[in-house]
């Protein structure tokens, strides 16, 4: 854990902060670098990249404003701490930066399938770098353990509880955004319709996200027996599924057009 990274004078460099930067110019860098080797459009990836930026952050913040609901009903004042505070959830932003694109696809008359398969690995790495930053915060911190594979978090510590060993979550869905990004850079070269490596992301992400749920242990939203986050992975992977399985139709239809 490194919460703070430097500090000069009123100058402060938050260990979250600066891994969701870094996590950000990976992500354009990425997308772009692919948009020119594919020749997919005219450095459309950065000013859309700036809005779905913008309105992920909107809906990710929003998400969590809805998580927070029932203590917000039952003191108002805390409307205004969740508002101000760094509390997020990860799907309002992926579900809000998608809509963005694709509004963003229409009003430019763009192929919006294109793009989103060229954005979404991107996307995968940005959470890769954004879980590490979540480590380094101790924040999305894992259950109790007593296994040899854990983190101990220090007393002074704002999130996690500390000195007490910890399920890694953080490391585990660091290293399973990574592994998501790679497995898409290479799935891209494989796939035959566009759209599909947009959903092989969805279907992946979903799975991820709902298995290391199981191992979290810090305050979230529930939805009966299921967190937020799981909930909403059902239908993320569903519409993966859908969405894969329907661009390769279109794409074998338009084959036999041919």
């Amino acid at each position: 854990m490194r919460e703070v990274i430097v500090k000069i004078g009123p100058f402060t460099v938050y260990g979250y902060g600066l891994m969701i930067a870094i996590g950000v110019v990976a992500a354009f860098w990425v997308a772009m670098y692919r948009e020119k080797k594919y020749k997919v459009g005219d450095d459309h990836v950065f000013y859309a990249g700036i809005w779905c930026l913008v309105m992920g952050w909107v809906f990710a913040k929003v998400l969590y404003l809805i998580t927070e609901l029932p203590d917000i009903l039952k003191d108002p004042s805390q409307f205004w701490a969740a508002l101000k505070g760094n509390g997020f959830v990860v799907y309002g932003g992926l579900i809000g930066g998608i809509l963005t694109g694709w509004v963003y696809a229409k009003v430019k008359k763009l192929p919006f399938l294109e793009y989103f398969d060229l954005v979404m690995p991107s996307i995968a790495l940005a959470q890769g770098f954004g879980r590490l930053g979540c480590l380094m915060a101790g924040c999305c911190y894992g259950r109790v353990t007593d296994s040899a594979f854990h983190i101990v978090f220090p007393e002074s510590c704002r999130f996690a509880p500390g000195g007490v060993p910890l399920i890694p979550t953080q490391l585990i869905s660091s290293a399973a955004n990574f592994l998501n990004f790679f497995l898409l850079i290479l799935l891209a070269k494989r796939t035959k319709a566009p759209g599909q490596v947009g959903g092989l992301y969805l279907i992946f992400y979903s799975v991820g996200r709902f298995l290391i749920e199981f191992l979290r242990d810090d305050p979230r939203g529930a939805v009966g027996v299921l967190s937020t986050s799981q909930f909403i992975a059902i239908f993320t992977f569903l519409a993966g599924i859908a969405v894969f399985v329907i661009c390769g139709k279109r794409k074998k239809e338009q084959a036999e057009e041919e």
